[in-house]
């Protein structure tokens, strides 16, 4: 029997590996002279470009590729880290330039301490890539075409599981409170409810929390709801005068609504 069928497999094989093994990128290794930097001296360092690199991705939470040509999950070898491809290098540029200039100006001012106070990407940041507040990414998610309060508690729910802790937002009581007051300024009471019933379920002991539930169930014309809520705030904090009226006047309402 011929072996002739098996040493071209063996052959073939040997090949293939070595293509793919010559497609390969070559290891990856800081620039001791960098190319292409508008916004960072060029003669700077290989081990103060990484230091500045690394505080990019820290302070807003991202990686190489959201700035740089080259995909996510590929070896850094295969990046090019010289092309301006990507608009969000620009942006990146554009921000240090920013940031050098805000700093410039700190330096003119009077320091409040011992210390000079200077600002860092991560000032704003705060490890997100966009430097918004909680309720702005909740009313984001509100705004957004064919979304309702589901996509507000939706959001909150992701936000708070990625970044509670970490600094990056606010997660106090008073945010979900003001988001939810302006639906009711919205005269969106329906979705009000459900963004102070998330703040409740966040803060059960907040006698502000039941509360602002109250309001909205009352202006949702659940007036039972409302009693109940405003009852548990008074509860837990019984100097809260405006449970107490509150009270007086669904429960007026309700007997006056009674055959």
């Amino acid at each position: 029997m011929s072996r002739r069928p098996a040493r071209l497999f063996v052959l073939s094989t040997l090949l293939a590996g070595a293509a793919v093994f010559a497609e390969e990128p070559a290891p990856f290794s800081w620039p001791e002279r960098a190319e292409n930097l508008t916004s960072l001296p060029a003669d700077l360092p290989a081990e103060n470009l990484r230091a500045v690199m690394t505080g990019f991705t820290s302070a807003l939470g991202v990686r190489c590729s959201h700035c740089h040509d080259g995909e996510e999950g590929a070896p850094l070898g295969a990046y090019d880290f010289v092309s301006d491809a990507n608009p969000k290098k620009q942006t990146a540029r554009v921000m240090l330039d920013m940031l050098g200039d805000i700093n410039k100006k700190l330096r003119t001012i009077e320091p409040g301490g011992p210390a000079r106070v200077n600002m860092w990407c991560h000032t704003c940041h705060r490890g997100h890539a966009r430097p918004t507040t909680l309720a702005e990414e909740l009313r984001d998610a509100y705004a957004a075409e064919g979304a309702g309060a589901g996509a507000v508690v939706a959001r909150y729910r992701d936000l708070r599981a990625t970044y509670h802790g970490r600094g990056t937002f606010d997660f106090g009581e008073h945010v979900l409170n003001q988001v939810g007051y302006q639906m009711l300024a919205e005269e969106k009471p329906v979705d009000a409810v459900q963004v102070f019933e998330l703040n409740v379920e966040m803060y059960p002991q907040s006698a502000n929390a039941h509360d602002s539930l109250g309001e909205g169930l009352a202006a949702a014309g659940n007036h039972a709801g409302a009693i109940e809520h405003y009852e548990l705030s008074l509860q837990l904090d019984p100097g809260n005068d405006n449970a107490r009226e509150m009270l007086k006047q669904l429960r007026s309402a309700a007997k006056s609504a009674a055959p």
